[in-house]
């Protein structure tokens, strides 16, 4: 959840949830829940109550996420249900990781397959191939795909300040 600052004084929200097995040092949303565009500081009693409207719909999205999202079979279903987009490697690494941790090694084959075959075109897109590379040699063994999961969730978490925690992909 991010409260997006106005180029002006204001306020507005995007909701959504971030795998964090990406390894990034910033914020990023892999599914959208809700993005709620800029609202203007007019005064304090009309910024008090939109700071408190963003925090009610913050609220409830994130209930709706954690309920679209009870588990890592659910998650991998939702991920994997999506349509194929050319061009959008993220959606089969997303893929390939969640069926080789749900014990699919054939569906992460395809999706790291996927990803393979589109032409890197920025320094991210290699560096994604190469992770897809290691990934794919290992998606028979749900363990060391867990356990380079693990390392890449703490990673991330580290670099965005955030509190180590114990993974418990079963």
């Amino acid at each position: 959840m991010e409260f997006t600052p106005s180029r002006t004084a204001g306020s507005g929200l995007h909701v959504g949830a971030m795998w964090l097995w990406h390894d990034v040092d910033h914020l990023a949303f892999h599914v959208d829940a809700v993005r709620v565009g800029s609202e203007p500081f007019r005064n304090e009693n009309q910024f008090t109550r939109l700071a408190l409207d963003l925090g009610q719909q913050a609220a409830a999205n994130v209930t709706a996420l954690r309920e679209r999202f009870p588990s890592l079979p659910d998650a991998a279903r939702d991920i994997t249900s999506r349509p194929v987009r050319r061009g959008f490697l993220r959606d089969g690494f997303d893929a390939g990781i969640a069926s080789a941790l749900v014990g699919d090694p054939g569906t992460a084959r395809h999706q790291f397959e996927r990803v393979l075959r589109e032409e890197p075109l920025a320094p991210w897109e290699v560096d994604a191939q190469e992770k897809t590379r290691e990934l794919h040699a290992m998606a028979e063994d749900r363990g060391a795909v867990a356990a380079w999961v693990t390392r890449a969730v703490g990673s991330s978490r580290s670099k965005l300040g955030m509190e180590p925690v114990p993974l418990a992909i079963t």
